[in-house]
């Protein structure tokens, strides 16, 4: 038998892989999220929160083994880096060396932002995917971050397809941002 959360999980997915965008929560913020490989759910997912497509989005997923093909071409050392365990939720600035991943997700870089979550949610949801989703915080451009479902339903009413329930992670910052290359920490 099905728990709430993997029967959720399950619909998220049928729902992304459709073109849907969803809600969910993550490890500090309520997120927006889809198929990352769907140019069209992208779009939308970028009109709802009035983001430009130049600022690049974020690929989460619980199972590095989603990210393997970004990682395949880089060193040793840049993949025992991105692998290591960190002290908080980290999204790292892959290199796309085989550019491999499109414009609608990079924008304007020449890297993709990854992050691999502990997050339950997210890791039922890219299970039940069978891959890396857009994972995107839920708010329009310059407004804060919604917190909770009421403020989900406040910014973008009946706009989204389906919000999946469940709690955020504890975490008081968004991820920080480190490029692995440099390790130089965009943002704290």
């Amino acid at each position: 038998m099905y728990s709430k959360l993997k029967w959720q999980a399950h619909f998220a997915a049928h729902v992304m892989r459709q073109g849907g965008v969803i809600a969910h929560p993550t490890e500090a913020v309520w997120g927006l999220a889809c198929d990352p490989f769907s140019e069209e759910a992208v779009d939308y997912l970028l009109a709802l929160k009035g983001r430009p497509i130049e600022k690049g989005l974020i690929l989460v997923s619980s199972d590095s083994t989603h990210f393997s093909e970004l990682l395949s071409p880089l060193s040793p050392e840049l993949k025992a880096r991105f692998l290591k365990q960190q002290s908080r939720p980290t999204t790292w600035i892959v290199p796309d060396v085989n550019n491999q991943v499109p414009v609608w997700i990079k924008g304007v870089h020449s890297g993709v932002a990854v992050r691999v979550s502990r997050h339950p949610v997210i890791k039922a949801i890219s299970q039940s995917f069978c891959g890396a989703i857009i994972s995107t915080s839920a708010n329009p451009a310059g407004k804060v971050p919604a917190m909770d479902v009421r403020g989900i339903r406040h910014y973008f009413k009946a706009k989204l397809d389906y919000v999946v329930s469940g709690f955020l992670g504890g975490e008081l910052r968004p991820s920080q941002i480190i490029d692995l290359e440099s390790g130089r920490v965009l943002r704290e």
